[in-house]
């Protein structure tokens, strides 16, 4: 895919949510993300062991304030608030999630079902929140295709 496919598919709010991050190299599909006007944030899960940890990453990757209270009802509220860091739409990427998918799944899946709701949401403001998540795993769809602007 083209920088120009992934500037176009990520200025989609429409088409925003949760998805497999592409193998490969992630030149193009960051350089359409920021062209699209999104702030592009990693969140590194090698170390996650438990839920304390992958919330203790998330808050780190995305910059939350200290305040950041380290449960679902506060990530939901920091992700549908972002003010500390505001931008057009937003790219998170997950990074090396099939080590807590595989030692917290029920707690690694209500994170995927926290960052959708806030997917659905931004939505709403027509901003667009995309969250790509680096796992081999099934159950996370895939980016989707989009046409070429003319």
């Amino acid at each position: 895919m083209s920088a120009a496919h992934y500037e176009n598919l990520f200025g989609n709010a429409a088409a925003a949510g949760v998805h497999h991050l592409p193998h490969g190299p992630l030149d193009k599909l960051l350089a359409g993300a920021k062209a699209a006007g999104c702030l592009i944030l990693h969140v590194d899960l090698a170390a996650a062991r438990n839920k304390e940890d992958m919330l203790a990453a998330v808050a780190k990757g995305l910059r939350f304030p200290e305040w950041f209270g380290h449960n679902w009802d506060a990530l939901t509220d920091s992700l549908l608030d972002m003010g500390w860091l505001p931008a057009t739409g937003y790219v998170v990427i997950l990074e090396h999630c099939d080590g807590i998918h595989g030692r917290a799944e029920a707690d690694f899946v209500a994170l995927m079902q926290v960052l959708q709701e806030a997917a659905e949401t931004w939505r709403e403001d027509d901003v667009p929140f995309w969250c790509l998540v680096d796992m081999q795993a099934d159950g996370i769809a895939w980016l989707p295709t989009v046409a070429q602007p003319d």
